[in-house]
């Protein structure tokens, strides 16, 4: 399986804290904790909006809420990833420009820069072959590589489906397909390429004992 939000070079442990070693993780699990933590402050600006109903009150608590996370991490001696100093440095930068000018959409662009940062990394080759188990990579290798530019193609998608919406719904409508329509699109195409190695891996293997006998 994959993990979506790992496309940027491995650290040695998620933010939550190390896992411990021998102790399995399983793949749906790591990667929500990896796509929590590497959108923390976009997760965080979504969460507060729902209670405050105020796009620049969500804005500034996710702001300082962003630089708690990031302290906490450095002062726990943890590794922090690229994509969360990304998405610091993002809702700092576009959540400061809608709170000097009043305007909700510079913080609203945010996750389009964050996905379109993800799709490209995702168009090098084979850059999921990484987090799939040598065994099942051995009759898989091909169809990992297709699922690794799907795996681009949504992060696009997603990034242009916001930038869309920025300029032709209200605050609050954005708030809910970000909070929605992104993880659960990722948890369909988690599903769909489950499904899809796993058929392909048993048979091939039937094929290849088949030949052999």
């Amino acid at each position: 399986m994959t993990v979506i939000a790992r496309a940027v070079p491995e650290p040695a442990a998620p933010a939550g804290g190390a896992i411990p070693a021998g102790r399995a993780l399983h793949p749906l699990v790591h990667a929500g904790r990896w796509l929590a933590a590497d959108l923390f402050s976009t997760l965080m600006f979504v969460g507060l909006y729902a209670v405050t109903h105020s796009v620049f009150a969500a804005t500034g608590l996710a702001i300082a809420a962003g630089v708690l996370h990031i302290a906490y991490l450095k002062l726990r001696r943890h590794p922090v990833d690229a994509m969360q100093w990304l998405s610091l440095g993002l809702v700092v930068v576009f959540g400061g420009a809608s709170l000097f000018t009043h305007d909700a959409r510079f913080v609203m662009l945010k996750p389009t820069l964050i996905y379109c940062a993800l799709g490209a990394v995702m168009l090098r080759r084979g850059w999921m072959t990484r987090y799939i188990p040598p065994a099942a990579l051995v009759w898989s290798r091909d169809v990992v590589v297709v699922f690794g530019y799907l795996w681009a193609a949504m992060m696009f998608l997603t990034a242009a489906a916001n930038l869309v919406l920025v300029f032709i719904v209200d605050a609050q409508t954005w708030a809910w397909f970000l909070a929605v329509a992104p993880l659960s699109s990722k948890l369909a195409l988690i599903a769909l390429q489950y499904g899809t190695m796993r058929f392909v891996v048993v048979r091939r293997r039937r094929r290849d004992k088949a030949v052999r006998v």
